[in-house]
Order: C-alpha cells, then structure tokens, then sequence
C-alpha cells in the first residue's frame, strides 16, 4: 500500500509541476538515510519522498493529525506526530527507531518555510539523529523561481551524502560542539544546491598603478 500511494503522489506531483529529480545515484542503496532538505512549500515532503529511495518516516506537527481521514493517509505514508516547541525528546528517540527498523528519514532543519526562497538557519535535528543513529545525511533542494504553480518548472536534487562519523562521535550523547560542525556541513550542501557556489569576490590591491597600464 505504501509504495501505491507513493506511486500516485509521484504522478500526480509530474502532472502538477514540470518535476525533474537530479542526482538520485548520490542515495545509497538499500541503506537507511536521512533527507535533509530545504522547506519553501507543504509540496516538499512528498516532492522530496516521492523521488526517494525504499521507505520514508517523517515528522508532521501534530495538528495534522486532528483529522481522523488526513491522519490515517499521512500515517500510510509514514508520518508520525511532533509537538513543536516543547523540546519534545521522544521525537528523536522515535525517528532513531524509524531508522533502525529500515526506514529512511525526511527533515527540514530550518523547522518552517523560507518565505523568499533563500535558505535559512538550520537546527541541530538532524545531526542528533544522524549521531545516534549513524546513518548518513542526504542533502535535498527543493529548487524553482519565486512561486510554485501549476506546471512551475521545480527541480529536487539529491546532493552527496555525508557520513556523520567523519564530524562526530557515533553514540547515545553526542558531542554539542560536533553536532555544530555537522550542522554547518549540511546547511552548507543545501544552501550550495538551492543558491548556487558563493561568489568569490576579487581581492583588489593597490599599488599605485592605473587599468590602462
């Protein structure tokens, strides 16, 4: 049934946008992973989980769960429930779980929606779990113009994985200070895939000297 309903948001999402996924060879095979992605719009997780590979658990605030029907459609597709703002442990306790019963992870670190496209300030989230769970970090950009319509030209990209043991200790309390670094990797890979490289901007030195020279 999962792989059904994944299959009808695959199609619908092409027949609603002009979809191209980029970069799916970077998703391990046969591996749990975690998707970190960019968030600009509600059509992100199942953009992102419906050019995924195998089975995908995601956190959804837990008011879209108040609908009986919404709620048993989201759970199929392997949604569970996270309070926002309580420092809700259990959340991360829950999502190691999803990981260590074979099944992937999808995250926003930004933790709400970029209102003019550019990538925001991430949170630790995402590191934590990779940490106590050892699965690698998948960078996602959800990448279009200013406002997604019907046929908007929207690109997912897949950037290469990250193995979090190469930035911190894998284990049940992770270092804060590594966690950082982590967090730094994969914001850094997001915001490279939906922004583009930094600028260089030339060093200019002044030695007295004029253009025409």
């Amino acid at each position: 049934m999962y792989y059904f309903c994944r299959f009808l948001v695959w199609l619908y999402m092409h027949i609603a946008y002009s979809l191209r996924y980029v970069g799916r060879k970077n998703i391990p095979k046969k591996k749990s992973v975690i998707y970190a992605s960019n968030h600009r719009s509600y059509a992100d997780p199942p953009l992102v989980g419906a050019g995924s590979r195998g089975k995908i658990s995601f956190m959804a605030k837990e008011e879209l769960f108040e609908n009986k029907a919404f709620a048993l459609l989201i759970k199929m597709l392997g949604a569970f429930p996270v309070s926002r703002g309580k420092g809700d442990t259990a959340v991360i306790d829950t999502a190691v779980e999803k990981l260590n019963n074979k099944r992937s992870l999808m995250i926003f670190p930004e933790g709400t929606r970029s209102k003019d496209g550019k990538v925001g300030r991430g949170h630790s989230g995402a590191a934590l779990i990779a940490a106590k769970s050892g699965c690698p970090i998948v960078p996602v950009g959800v990448v279009y113009g200013e406002k997604l319509r019907f046929r908007t030209k929207l690109r997912v990209v897949y950037g290469e994985p990250i193995d979090p043991a190469d930035y911190v200790e894998i284990c049940e309390n992770p270092n804060p200070r590594q966690l950082s670094k982590l967090k730094k990797r994969y914001m850094a890979d997001i915001k490279r895939i939906v922004e583009g490289e930094p600028e260089v901007q030339a060093e200019t030195v002044s030695d007295g000297g004029t253009d025409n020279e």
